[in-house]
């Protein structure tokens, strides 16, 4: 074709242009088979040309119009309907649209991690499951894994009708909970499966869910910051270019005079958007927020492994999941159901950080219209992805039953704690949500209770069933006070209620602070105190709590050590240590610093030691005492030749860097004897990066050296005291 020709068509097409009418459009959450929710107004929404009139028909409803606005968005509201079906909509603008095959009965949204997404194909029994999944009243639809930095309005995705050859793609907490109420209430169920394996539960929180909670005001500033409609956003914009018209400035001299230039100013990562899926809102943008406002009756959710470190913050996070998708649905406080996640190893994690987190996810039950399923009893330690999905979906479904559909006959819980009571030297809990009466599952005694006392640690306890009480007690511990149960990542207890639903970890009463060092350390009350500091106020400068090296006159014989540990969860560790006096000055037995002017690297002789902790030797005159004290660097060759010290490994025996006074720091008490360090305190400069621990490190250190634990502990404490010379 000639160009002239070419051009010619091309002004003609674009002249044609502004009367050529966009066909009408529904988001891929309306397709056939689907299921709309019942018993409420049903939104139908979409997109036409900005002033075209849509009529929306339902099986024999009458019809239905609207009229597409400005941007081409239109919105109908159907009058409620009850469960039914198959029916035909029909959506007529400048085309038609027909979805057939329409059921109406309850839709559930499911969102979470990977045990959510976890499809039928990979539970347990897979092959029974897709052989019975003859349900075509339940339906599906999987929405794509598309993080967004601004909401989404669509995603590509389709119904499917249940059936063995599809049921296997669908989502197995999602279908084995649908197949429950699908039996037991006989209406269809519709399932929306948006689910990501690995995410936290910050990129699922809608904007607006980030309002009202107090602890999250950080991550909502972040957000608001990427929002184009925000004031922040169009400040900071602004700001930008202000710098970039200053920037153009100086290039347009440069050029003209022919100098060197900086580089412009680079944009804001501040205000990027939010579009990675470990950002907050990324998921909801992409993911949740196409769906909206969808009728459903509810959400089921499975996630927290991403976020099991985080304790109590995790139920602030909930409520502003919760509370966001709410407020955008405006259906009210729509039932919301969750799952508690399993006993999993964690690697060589602290083992009560796990409990702690079960704890923030039970405190989220606070939030109206919401629970909880417990699954301790059907979990894998050592599989993060428990493949019994069929009871965690019947847990769910019970929850609903009893709470969304009103049957309260149902029992939908295990045993959860309600009042501890103290009679004698016997702890008395009371639980709630007994059904038919508390047993152990196994028929083994009762297992993961333990108890503590004013005089005593955590002790595991004999627990007895009396009614909707256990009863505990324990040898050695007078007036207990205070009870934990599960309280391990690796716990799996044995109570439950006849109904076979388990009871969860919870933690009660007033747990005794115990100075140890009086009641465990006998030989203590011949001793004063010297230095006493709350190691997480370690930092370049190191400040005591109590300093009392000028006000103790005279000479002293013996130095000793007092360090307690303790992680969020656990007991309170200790050791106690003590020596003849390796130095005469009471300025240089405390932390090492440069200020201090304390260097050693020597023997010590008649130790005594003494500790709770496992494996670590103890004893009294023990031989093979050793300690090293510098601010220095150091490394591993035994240059001192440290009876059985290591020439490879950090351990009691390492060689000082005499040429760095201002260094990495040590503090250490070694037991060569036994091959063990004793206690470390390294690196405290690095505050809550220090190093600090009782017995043998593992790894490439046997002293906690490049550890950086400080802050796993809530309590790290160190005394320093010297026995007076008389």
């Amino acid at each position: 074709m000639p160009r002239t020709h070419t051009f010619l068509v091309a002004c003609m097409a674009a002249a044609l242009a502004p009367c050529a009418r966009a066909d009408v459009t529904l988001p891929h959450v309306f397709g056939s088979h689907m299921v709309l929710q019942r018993d409420q107004a049903i939104p139908v929404w979409g997109w036409a040309d900005a002033g075209e009139e849509v009529a929306v028909k339902l099986g024999d409803l009458p019809v239905a119009t609207a009229t597409a606005d400005a941007t081409g968005a239109w919105r109908v509201d159907l009058p409620a309907q009850p469960a039914g079906g198959p029916l035909t909509l029909t959506v007529t603008g400048a085309n038609t649209l027909t979805l057939d095959d329409i059921l109406i009965g309850d839709v559930w949204l499911c969102s979470g991690q990977s045990n959510m997404e976890w499809t039928v194909n990979g539970c347990t029994d897979a092959e029974l499951a897709r052989v019975e999944a003859n349900y075509p009243g339940i339906r599906h639809i999987q929405v794509p894994k598309v993080p967004a930095g601004t909401p989404a309005r669509d995603f590509e995705g389709a119904w499917q009708v249940c059936s063995p050859e599809t049921v296997g793609g669908f989502t197995a907490v999602g279908y084995f909970f649908a197949r429950h109420l699908h039996r037991e209430l006989n209406v269809p169920i519709g399932l929306i499966n948006s689910s990501w394996g690995g995410t936290a539960i910050d990129p699922w929180v809608a904007p607006v869910g980030y309002v009202p909670i107090p602890a999250l005001q950080g991550t909502l500033e972040a957000v608001t910051l990427t929002d184009p409609r925000s004031e922040p956003y169009k400040k900071a914009l602004g700001d930008y270019l202000t710098q970039l018209d200053a920037w153009r400035a100086r290039a347009d001299q440069a050029l003209a005079t022919e100098t060197p230039l900086d580089p412009a100013p680079a944009y804001p990562d501040t205000i990027k958007p939010m579009n990675t899926v470990g950002q907050p809102t990324a998921l909801y943008n992409g993911m949740i927020a196409p769906l909206v406002p969808y009728g459903i009756r509810g959400a089921i959710w499975y996630q927290g492994e991403s976020n099991h470190g985080e304790g109590m913050l995790y139920a602030e996070k909930m409520k502003a999941l919760i509370g966001g998708w709410r407020e955008v649905w405006q259906q009210g406080d729509f039932p919301f159901y969750y799952v508690q996640i399993a006993p999993w190893n964690y690697g060589d994690e602290d083992p009560g950080i796990l409990p702690v987190f079960w704890e923030a996810q039970a405190a989220a039950q606070s939030i109206p219209n919401t629970g909880m399923a417990v699954i301790n009893d059907i979990a894998d330690y050592n599989d993060i992805h428990p493949k019994n999905k069929q009871d965690v979906g019947k847990r769910l479904a019970l929850l609903a039953l009893n709470k969304t559909y009103g049957r309260t006959n149902v029992v939908c819980s295990g045993p959860t704690f309600r009042e501890l009571a103290t009679e004698g030297d016997t702890l008395r809990v009371r639980f709630d949500n007994v059904g038919g009466g508390l047993v152990s599952r196994d028929g083994q005694p009762l297992t993961w209770f333990e108890i503590i006392g004013p005089e005593s640690d955590y002790t595991k306890a004999d627990a007895v069933i009396d009614g909707d009480s256990v009863l505990l007690t324990a040898p050695g511990v007078e007036k207990p006070c205070a009870v934990r149960f599960a309280w391990h990542k690796s716990a799996e207890p044995n109570l439950s209620n006849k109904e076979g639903l388990p009871a969860g970890a919870f933690r009660a009463g007033e747990v005794p602070v115990i100075d140890y060092l009086t009641v465990k350390v006998d030989e203590a009350k011949d001793y004063q105190l010297a230095y006493d500091i709350d190691l997480g106020k370690l930092g370049a400068d190191v400040t005591y709590d109590v300093n009392n090296a000028g006000t103790l006159a005279g000479a002293f014989d013996r130095v000793a050590y007092f360090l307690d540990l303790q992680k969020p969860g656990e007991g309170v560790k200790y050791v106690y240590v003590s020596m003849d006096a390796f130095t005469d000055d009471i300025t240089k037995i405390g932390i090492p610093t440069i200020a201090s002017g304390a260097r050693f690297q020597c023997p010590v002789a008649n130790m005594t030691i003494i500790s709770n902790v496992s494996g670590l030797a103890t004893g009294v005159g023990l031989s093979g005492g050793c300690i090293e004290f510098w601010s220095n660097n150091y490394g591993p060759p035994n240059a001192a030749n440290v009876p059985n010290a290591s020439n490879d490994l950090w351990d009691f025996g390492d060689q000082m860097d005499g040429g760095t006074v201002d260094g990495y720091g040590c503090m250490q008490v070694g037991n060569s004897e036994a091959q063990q360090t004793v206690f470390a305190i390294n690196n405290w400069k690095a505050g809550a990066g220090a190093d600090i621990g009782i017995g043998n490190s593992e790894g490439q250190t046997r002293d906690w050296t490049f550890t950086g634990n400080a802050r796993g502990y809530s309590l790290k404490r160190l005394r320093v005291l010297v026995r007076p010379k008389y």
